[in-house]
């Protein structure tokens, strides 16, 4: 409870009574005790998660410098995990993350420190814990996932894993985790179910150097500002107007080479803790432009793709509430795009954090609707408001018609709901017009119009924004 007196006064600052109030402050606190938690810790699991791993693994490595402790990092990839969320479900698929957690939990000591990366894969630091010793407790986590089996809809599904192993030796702790995920991948390509070792090398050294040599590339270029953003188009379907954009990163290519796109960068931005940075970067710029755009009279609403590691991070919501402070837009022009690999990653946090950004007024978009069973989980869990039809649909609509039954049973779901329909990769006027003719609410594609700088594709605003025959190209 939280207890406050005022005291009244009148005009002469006699004191004439005094005011108490008195305020059931415990869902306040629950909450603050319920964020402090996840700062440190994955909801879905209760283990710790990524941010906390680096920071002890970081701590340990210190440790090892001083005292010349051995020790070592596995890195545990759960093998074909997608199959399971896309055919049975998303809550199967979390109960099974749970098992192994468990499982987990009994396979490592207590001095030792255990995580879940993100998605479907753990982190285990051993310490004190010399070579032998770490291959194998690698090897009998391998054969005890092995040994588990699950059952689900009747079905007894076979869990295996990857599992990457990297020794102290004289390593940074970025170039542990690089060198773990070096041999998880290593383990996977050799056929799965089973671990493999970093060993030192030439050709290793060299792959590890470039890997962290880009990582730096992008840390600096998030730090000095550097990053560029494209913008592309989105078109009304029913008013054949540009009323939106959505906002594509791009990563300055070296030597004045071409920009890269964010499939060439953003895996090694997540593995190196820099994604939550880059997506916070992408938010502020996109709020800025709204803001600046609605100071000049012109309503501008942007979309922006978040990452699953960011949407299970506190600080990405505190940055984004502060930016709608700072920037004092109408918060429904911003509209976060979450994909289902995005949300299967942490779903009670993607769900937590759906739900604040609504609490604020901003828009939610379901990315890559209808490319899994998942994805209808989503809408009974999720609040979106746009569902964007899977490409997987759209490019060959015009010739296959199970895709179009399937776009037109996605706009009768959406329509039910209450929600629109954006449909990507639209490539031609006739995929426009037949997309127009079942109801989609609006088209993204090159045939609207292709990815370009954000200044050349905002500066279309002021002269025109609206296509003059349907289905025809944008300038």
């Amino acid at each position: 409870m939280l207890l406050t007196v005022s005291l009244v006064r009148d005009d002469k600052g006699e004191a004439l009574y005094m005011i108490t109030q008195v305020q059931d402050i415990s869902d306040r606190k629950e909450l603050a005790r319920r964020l402090e938690y996840l700062v440190d810790h994955d909801f879905l699991t209760g283990l710790f998660n990524r941010r906390r791993f680096e920071q002890e693994l970081a701590h340990e490595v210190k440790r090892r410098e001083r005292y010349h402790a051995p020790g070592a990092v596995l890195l545990i990839d759960l093998d074909n995990f997608k199959d399971v969320n896309d055919t049975f479900g998303h809550k199967a698929g979390d109960d099974l993350l749970k098992g192994v957690a468990g499982l987990l939990r009994e396979r490592v000591r207590v001095t030792d420190f255990l995580a879940r990366a993100g998605g479907d894969e753990f982190a285990v630091l051993l310490t004190q814990t010399n070579p032998d010793e770490a291959q194998v407790v690698a090897d009998e986590i391998v054969k005890a996932l092995g040994r588990q089996t699950a059952v689900m809809a009747d079905q007894s599904i076979r869990i295996t894993a990857s599992v990457g192993l990297a020794l102290f030796d004289d390593l940074s702790d970025a170039e542990l985790l690089t060198y773990a995920d070096l041999a998880m991948y290593e383990a996977k390509q050799a056929g799965r179910n089973r671990f493999a070792m970093y060993q030192p090398g030439k050709a290793r050294r060299a792959r590890v150097s470039a890997r962290l040599a880009e990582a730096e590339r992008i840390r600096q270029a998030v730090e000095e500002d550097r990053l560029l953003l494209y913008c592309q188009p989105i078109l009304d379907l029913k008013t054949n107007e540009v009323s939106r954009y959505e906002l594509l990163l791009r990563l300055p290519g070296e030597k004045g080479g071409e920009p890269l796109p964010p499939s060439s960068f953003l895996y090694v931005a997540e593995r190196f803790g820099l994604i939550v940075a880059i997506d916070g970067w992408v938010v502020r710029k996109a709020i800025a432009l709204i803001a600046a755009h609605a100071r000049a009279g012109r309503n501008l609403v942007l979309s922006v793709n978040l990452s699953g590691r960011s949407i299970g991070d506190p600080k990405l919501v505190g940055l984004v509430e502060d930016a709608l402070v700072e920037g004092r837009i109408d918060p429904a022009r911003l509209i976060f795009e979450l994909t289902e690999t995005a949300a299967v990653a942490n779903l009670e946090a993607a769900r937590a954090f759906a739900s604040r950004m609504r609490s604020h007024g901003c828009q939610l978009a379901l990315d890559d609707f209808g490319g899994g069973f998942g994805s209808f989980y989503y809408l009974k869990n999720f609040a979106f408001d746009y569902l964007k039809i899977d490409g997987d649909f759209v490019r060959s609509l015009c010739v296959t018609p199970v895709d179009q039954l399937v776009v037109q049973a996605i706009v009768s779901i959406a329509q039910g709901m209450g929600r629109k329909t954006i449909a990507e990769f639209v490539v031609d006027a006739k995929t426009a017009n037949l997309l127009r003719a079942s109801g989609v609410d609006y088209a993204q594609g090159d045939h609207i119009g292709r990815p370009r700088p954000v200044a050349e594709a905002l500066s279309l605003i002021n002269r025109s924004r609206r296509v003059r025959q349907p289905g025809s190209i944008l300038p």
